[in-house]
Parts: C-alpha cells; structure tokens; sequence
C-alpha cells in the first residue's frame, strides 16, 4: 500500500515538472515593444478617470448647493461626502458597470428587497431604486452612452430635512449621459 502511495506521488510530481519544462519559441520583447502600435500606460494615470465625469462643485450644487464635497474611490465605486449637505452630511456614490445591464439590476434589486420601478432619463428607460422605509436615500440607474450601466446614490443623513435624494441621483444620471457621449 506503501509502494503504491510513494508511486502515485512520484508520478504526479514528474506530470507538474514536465508542465514547467516547455520551451516557447521566439525572442522576449520588452512591453510594448509588440510591433503592433500599441500604447500601454504603466503609470495608471486615468484610471480613475470616471470619477471625475461630474465634477465636485456640480456634485455639491445638485444635491443642495453643498460647498465641501470631497471624493474617494473604492473598488468599483466613486464616492463623495458632502459635509454641509442640507440636513447635515451627505453621500453621493457613482457606479459605472461596463458589463452591467438593467435587467441585472433590477434581479439585484430585487433579491435585496428593494423597492424599484421604472423611469426615464434622456428619453430612455432607467431605474429608481429605494431601499424599504428609506426615504433618506435613493438611486438611479441607467443605460450607459456606450456599454453597460451608470448609475447614481445619493444618501443624506436619517431623518434630517433635505431634497429629493431620487430627484439629485437622476439629475446626476442625465448629467453622467450627457459628458460621457
């Protein structure tokens, strides 16, 4: 029984060392250097670069003309707090899914319990979203103007007298759609 283990190891270690033992023609070129004209940015400059498709005081003005708006970006969201929103601090956060659909949203939507329904911004079909008893946040979520969705959240502060948070999160929807055609 011995002999067999030792055997079954010894064959699987020489199958993965022979994996490792190809040999690849051609010459290795420094990146780049392809041929092909490509541009490859190492510096990761614009990575971000979705972050800033509305700026901060357009951000501040629409959620009620807020002064002190300061973003941040996580994962796959840009965030902003707004500290002299009306009612005291706000959120604003921007998603943008290039693999995104609406149909996946609103099957997200649905199995969070949220409440969603149908809307339109530039003429074309979009989402309100709500979560249940929450009339302090909301967001929106439409097609983008090329692949996949962009959507808006804007959340102010529990209970505090302030705007529309789905009036500010469509406007900044329709206000994405436009700078990014």
């Amino acid at each position: 029984m011995r002999a067999g283990r030792i055997a079954a190891a010894a064959l699987i270690l020489t199958a993965a060392l022979a994996g490792c033992g190809q040999k690849i023609d051609g010459n290795p070129r420094a990146m780049g250097e392809g041929g092909g004209g490509e541009i490859i940015d190492t510096d990761f400059d614009k990575l971000l670069r979705e972050c800033e498709v509305v700026a901060n005081d357009k951000i501040g003005e629409i959620v009620g003309n807020a002064k002190s708006v300061d973003g941040s970006f996580s994962g796959a969201v840009c965030m902003w707090d707004i500290e002299d929103a009306p009612g005291g601090p706000a959120m604003a956060t921007l998603n943008w899914y290039e693999m995104g659909t609406l149909n996946n949203e609103k099957t997200t939507n649905d199995k969070l319990g949220y409440d969603s329904g149908d809307i339109t911004v530039q003429g074309r079909r979009a989402l309100q979203v709500r979560r249940p008893g929450d009339n302090d946040s909301c967001g929106v979520t439409a097609p983008a103007a090329d692949v996949g969705v962009v959507g808006w959240w804007i959340n102010y502060r529990p209970g505090s007298a302030h705007p529309d948070p789905c009036a500010a999160a469509a406007k900044l929807v329709e206000l994405t759609l436009d700078l990014a055609r």
